[in-house]
């Protein structure tokens, strides 16, 4: 059996990842507190989840977060349309793909991704907490990739917050019910790791007000989710 052979295009695939890593930690580093946003690209403008979005959005800028989204059209299109009406900064990290990916015009910082996985680092590294509108398969990704990094201590600890009750009642009632109480998957602490909320100046403050007490980089410590030490004031 002859050996086997590395591709020729593997080591140069190599190059392609590390220069999206520091394209976007070039760009993003300077972009100051942020809050990504994550929902659907599907959502047409008159749906109440675009609304939500855009006002969301806005409440964030207000109170002086960056917005990061896909970039993308639907969710992500009304959550970077407030945040520049508001006059925050509006930022969108763009995947290429075949389909639905277009980038929207409301972005002051537009960077564009090969790799879904340098993408997500992005969207992790430079949050001080994430806001999830209702979506599809690729929001629910990062909604339980977020929850992964900081049940298992990779990702700093931030307020993940589920926009739509409506929506989002029927995920986190079988979370409660069967991942939890009935097949005791995950513990009673995991489940304090986010929270729903409908009102988007609620959700804004929320964010806000645990970055005032927490500062900028806050560790969930083991077994029991205990809340950072606040920081001296």
């Amino acid at each position: 059996m002859g050996a086997i052979r590395m591709p020729a295009d593997e080591p140069w695939r190599i190059f392609r990842i590390m220069a999206e890593f520091v394209e976007g930690f070039e760009e993003m580093a300077a972009i100051g507190p942020a809050v990504s946003i994550f929902g659907s690209a599907r959502t047409p403008t008159d749906d109440k989840y675009y609304q939500l979005a855009q006002e969301t959005a806005k409440e964030v800028a207000k109170a002086g977060f960056a917005v990061i989204t896909g970039g993308g059209g639907g969710i992500m299109e009304a959550a970077n349309k407030g945040a520049a009406e508001a006059g925050g900064r509006s930022i969108g990290l763009n995947i290429e793909l075949p389909f639905e990916q277009t980038p929207n015009k409301y972005q002051d910082l537009s960077l564009s991704f090969r790799y879904f996985f340098c993408r997500k680092v992005m969207f992790l590294k430079y949050a001080n907490g994430f806001i999830v509108m209702p979506g599809g398969f690729g929001t629910l990704d990062e909604f339980f990739e977020a929850l992964v990094l900081i049940q298992t201590f990779k990702q700093t600890y931030f307020p993940i917050i589920l926009m739509g009750s409506d929506f989002w009642s029927g995920l986190t009632d079988w979370i409660d019910k069967i991942m939890l109480e009935e097949c005791k998957y995950i513990s009673p602490d995991d489940r304090k790791f986010y929270s729903i909320c409908d009102d988007p100046k609620e959700a804004a403050k929320i964010i806000a007000d645990f970055r005032e007490t927490h500062g900028d980089v806050c560790m969930a410590e083991p077994f029991g989710v205990k809340k950072p030490t606040p920081k001296n004031k």
